[in-house]
């Protein structure tokens, strides 16, 4: 031991101080999307005790710790006690598979003191042992949770990382705090980009019904879309949490997802699974207001849409079938709420350009991760020599999309619906002049692996939706 070094050891806790996560709420998540069987047979096993519990699940889900969001500033503080010789534990209620990797992927630990699978250590289980180990009032205690006031009353000092609400008061009552661990809080940012309120920009596709019976100026009408619109966002940011909460590994390897608030610890696990169902409750809620056959579309594509988080999202071309069946499924609702049956020609059109704008999706994904060790984990079963197939489908589905366009216009119906149909005509150029800038731009690596927030910031794509405006508006 280094002349003046600290003789009492620092025994650290994991979930919430060392990482911005929770190992156990994270694995179990994983081993639900790899096999729902599998983690329906570990909650029954609950049975058994929580002990049990995590070594079941740390025996079928791997952990990379290299990859775990973790405090810098605790880590830095850690290496300063280190450097002085002092000893370091790491003392968590986390399975030992999990804290012994995570102990060696970090470094600095003396120690490690965890679950098995017959002690779960935690509360009263974790105060015993380090008495035993240290002796009362011979170690410093670092936790973050109402669980650690237990512990901090028999340390000689507490720290304090990021405490739960009402923790630090507590504390202060019960124990000697000598250091908190403030880390600067972006939770309204972070909490905006995990609902993803620039994707309910997707959501006015259920207008398109209304729009294209030229309907849109009936103001019950447009109540009624509008509230299915908030309905249908609602329910969408609970997906956009649900998945994220399943990818958190996928998306801790890709070059840009990795800085989404789930998977960088902005917002804890704990957070999501909690406003998940908040969110869906009351997009379910909007929904029944609008009408009970509006509630069963709303329900069917959030069921969608998990069964393409836990499933579906892995499987090559599948996955983009099933997001364009998500769009159509977008405007299907919308004449659902406003009691308007979308035409064939709307369907065909909309089947064609989303399956175009999928593919861009996927195509953008691949195109990042090409040259990165990371294709394999991330790549959804993709390989970079599919990036010319993805290109030739997209556009030629695209294309398509124009042609239904085209046909459309020449047909009878056009003439009820428009005085002057012939300035019709100047929208498939357009189009095809957006649809070939797409995807010339996604084999340049130009277009995010969002077409949507591409066309957002794209001046050149918001010009073009003018001149669409300015055509519909003169054949009206």
């Amino acid at each position: 031991m280094n002349r003046g070094s600290d003789p009492v050891p620092l025994c650290v806790d994991l979930d919430g101080t060392l990482i911005r996560t929770d190992v156990l709420l994270e694995s179990f998540l994983g081993l639900v999307k790899s096999s729902p069987l599998r983690a329906a047979r570990a909650l029954f096993g609950l049975r058994r005790g929580r002990a049990s519990f995590k070594q079941e699940i740390a025996d079928q889900i791997d952990l990379d710790a290299a990859t775990l969001p973790y405090d810098d500033e605790v880590i830095a503080y850690l290496r300063e006690e280190r450097a002085g010789g002092r000893r370091i534990v790491l003392t968590t209620a986390t399975n030992e598979k999990y804290a012994r990797q995570i102990a060696d992927h970090v470094g600095l630990f003396d120690e490690v003191l965890a679950s098995d699978a017959k002690t779960n250590l935690a509360g009263e289980q974790k105060l015993n042992r380090l008495r035993e180990q240290f002796g009362s009032g011979k170690f410093d205690y670092v936790g973050n949770s109402h669980a650690d006031l237990r512990i901090w009353p028999e340390a000689r000092n507490a720290l304090l990382v990021r405490p739960e609400r009402g923790v630090e008061t507590k504390a202060a009552r019960c124990s000697q705090v000598t250091r908190v661990f403030r880390t600067r809080s972006d939770g309204a940012s972070a909490f905006l980009r995990a609902i993803r309120m620039h994707q309910w920009l997707k959501n006015l596709l259920l207008l398109v019904p209304l729009i294209a019976a030229h309907r849109i100026a009936e103001v019950e009408l447009l109540a009624t879309a509008l509230l299915a619109f908030f309905s249908f966002s609602l329910c969408a940011s609970s997906a956009y949490i649900a998945n994220d909460l399943f990818d958190l590994r996928a998306d801790r390897y890709h070059p840009r997802k990795r800085y989404r608030p789930f998977a960088a610890g902005a917002l804890s696990v704990k957070q999501g699974l909690l406003l998940s169902p908040i969110l869906l409750a009351g997009g379910l809620g909007l929904g029944a207001l609008v009408s009970t056959s509006f509630l069963g579309i709303v329900a069917f594509y959030y069921a969608l849409t998990l069964t393409y988080s836990l499933s579906i999202k892995n499987r090559v071309v599948a996955d983009i079938m099933f997001l364009a069946r998500l769009y159509t499924l977008r405007i299907i609702a919308g004449g659902v709420a406003v009691h308007i049956v979308p035409s064939f020609w709307l369907l065909a059109f909309s089947m064609f350009v989303f399956l175009s704008l999928a593919m861009v999706k996927r195509y953008s994904e691949i195109a990042v991760l090409k040259n990165t060790d990371q294709m394999t984990k991330t790549g959804r079963g993709y390989h970079p020599s599919d990036l010319p197939t993805l290109l030739s489908l997209g556009a030629a589905s695209g294309y398509t999309a124009v042609l239904v366009l085209a046909l459309y216009i020449n047909s009878d119906i056009v003439v009820d619906l428009y005085e002057q149909p012939i300035y019709l005509w100047g929208l498939p150029p357009l189009m095809l002049y957006w649809i070939s800038r797409l995807w010339v731009g996604a084999g340049r690596g130009k277009i995010d692996d969002d077409p949507l927030v591409f066309a957002l910031r794209d001046s050149v794509s918001r010009w073009v939706a003018a001149g669409a405006a300015l055509i519909l508006w003169l054949a009206s």
